[in-house]
């Protein structure tokens, strides 16, 4: 336990209010204050679709949460780059989920769980064979003091006690320092999470420490004060509570549209692991999308290993057709159109050549070619590169804006928005309009 001269046991709760006056905007304060970089020598990402990400929307179904395992399992392709998954235990479904998961022997993402804190739920996780759980651990005066009504020692000596519970039977805890940016950082989460390393220490059992950015009010602009800088709480967690890298994750919401941001940055001053959801779902305006990591992942290290990428785009198609996710049309990524042009420039760009207007080969890596729109803007160059891309058309075999016939459709086109044309031009009707102008073509490419 954890005595007052170590935890600062105010009587009135710090909120932050120069920082956090709820009537206004959050305000961003700057002591210019510069923490080093300090990359982990390895990197990973965690999951928690089936948790967190669950929560947001209609409960999964046992064949669902499945399906989506196994896509976890394909997509890392045994890289090691997705390590982790965690599963609900509260609920029989939920358990029959977790134990056909288990039983399919992956070795990742591995399968860790989320529990209530009480003894009859740790002998469930033991029984299971799962050998880490997360635990929450609210460390703002925000939720100590009002959800919680507890002081600060109370709250510190009420997780400790679910920590040794947890080392009694063997599993190792995942300590989720809920609302980490707006809390006491040196007077509540370093003095706890020293005691966490001790135990840590004595059991032999790497504690891990899970910093949550639970309403996304992480900052990751450099000298930015606690609580809100990002790069400063990792440092002091590796730093001032001598967390080692491989025990400190970042978890981010995205309320300030900064989950991607923030995540990167824990990476890069010193958590090796970032928590994500696949395609972001998540309370509020979700997590860290998994997808974006992945990217970030491959820009920093400079490979993705053997992973599918191209599994990304299977998996946003199994969100829209089987469990019905609206997914945003220009997500990047996953979105139906993120890879899609409507201007015209562009559109000739593309004609030139992919790489001046395509973000990477997009067709290669994530099975979805670009792709171009016609409306009326689109002009001889989009026309003709929508149909180089929709017949995927290489080399030699692409059909240039010069073409008469291409001439012969953009008239088409025009004449639509003259008489009143609104709407962009879809890929059926436009089939039926290069049928009828280039019948050479379609009988060639079928």
């Amino acid at each position: 336990m954890l005595n007052d001269k170590v935890i600062k046991n105010v009587e009135i709760p710090n909120l932050y209010k120069n920082i956090f006056p709820y009537s206004q905007i959050p305000k961003i304060i700057f002591n210019k204050v510069q923490v080093p970089m300090n990359l982990p020598k390895e990197i990973w990402i965690t999951d928690t679709t089936l948790r967190d990400g669950q929560q947001s929307m209609s409960p999964f179904t046992e064949k669902q949460m499945t399906k989506i395992y196994d896509y976890l399992h394909e997509l890392d392709n045994n890289s090691g780059i997705i390590r982790q998954t965690e599963f609900f235990l509260y609920t029989e479904k939920d358990r029959k989920a977790a134990y056909k998961c288990m039983e399919k022997g992956y070795e990742f993402p591995q399968i860790t769980s989320w529990i209530r804190a009480n003894k009859e739920d740790f002998k469930l996780v033991k029984e299971m064979g799962i050998k880490e759980t997360g635990m929450l651990m609210s460390c703002s005066d925000y939720h100590i003091f009002k959800k919680l009504k507890l002081t600060r020692k109370q709250a510190a000596d009420k997780y400790l006690e679910v920590v040794e519970q947890a080392l009694t039977y063997g599993i190792i805890p995942r300590c989720h320092f809920e609302d980490i940016t707006r809390a006491d950082f040196f007077g509540f989460v370093v003095p706890l999470v020293k005691k966490l390393m001790e135990l840590s220490k004595q059991s032999g059992i790497p504690i891990k420490i899970r910093a949550c950015d639970t309403l996304g009010l992480g900052v990751s602009h450099a000298g930015t004060c606690l609580p809100r800088s990002v790069q400063a709480i990792i440092h002091g967690l590796n730093y001032y509570c001598e967390v080692p890298h491989k025990q400190i994750e970042w978890h981010g919401h995205n309320d300030f549209h900064a989950a991607v941001t923030n995540s990167t940055t824990a990476w890069l001053y010193g958590a090796s692991s970032i928590n994500t959801t696949l395609l972001g779902i998540g309370e509020r305006t979700g997590n860290c999308p998994l997808e974006a990591m992945i990217f970030e992942y491959g820009q920093i290290k400079g490979t993705t290993k053997n992973m599918k990428i191209e599994v990304i785009t299977e998996i946003a198609e199994y969100f829209k057709r089987e469990i019905g996710y609206n997914i945003p049309e220009k997500a990047p990524f996953v979105g139906k159109e993120f890879n899609v042009t409507r201007a015209g420039i562009h559109a000739d760009g593309i004609l030139k050549s992919e790489e001046i207007y395509n973000i990477f080969d997009t067709d290669k890596i994530l099975n979805r070619p670009v792709l171009v729109a016609v409306n009326q803007y689109s002009g001889l160059a989009g026309i003709a590169a929508w149909i180089n891309s929709y017949y995927k058309l290489k080399g030699d075999k692409k059909i240039g804006k010069k073409d008469e016939r291409i001439a012969e459709i953009k008239e088409w086109v025009d004449m639509q928005y003259e008489n009143g044309r609104t709407t962009m031009i879809g890929n059926t009707e436009l089939e039926l309009i290069v049928e009828k102008f280039m019948p050479e073509l379609v009988e060639r490419v079928s």
